[in-house]
């Protein structure tokens, strides 16, 4: 589990990062928000991506 911050609505967002076949899935869990990646940092950039629409910012 991590934390991750930015300068949006949501300051810390919690998340987990798993291995599923060849992708990783990162899974918000503050919001049933998730993305996926080729790395952990792409799912990571992806999910606050998603989050970040998810509030309607961007």
């Amino acid at each position: 589990m991590a934390n991750a911050s930015g300068g949006s609505a949501i300051k810390n967002i919690k998340y987990v990062v798993y291995k599923e076949d060849k992708f990783y899935v990162s899974q918000c869990l503050n919001v049933d928000v998730s993305s996926f990646g080729e790395s952990i940092d792409e799912a990571i950039s992806s999910l606050k991506e998603a989050v970040s629409l998810y509030f309607g910012e961007n």
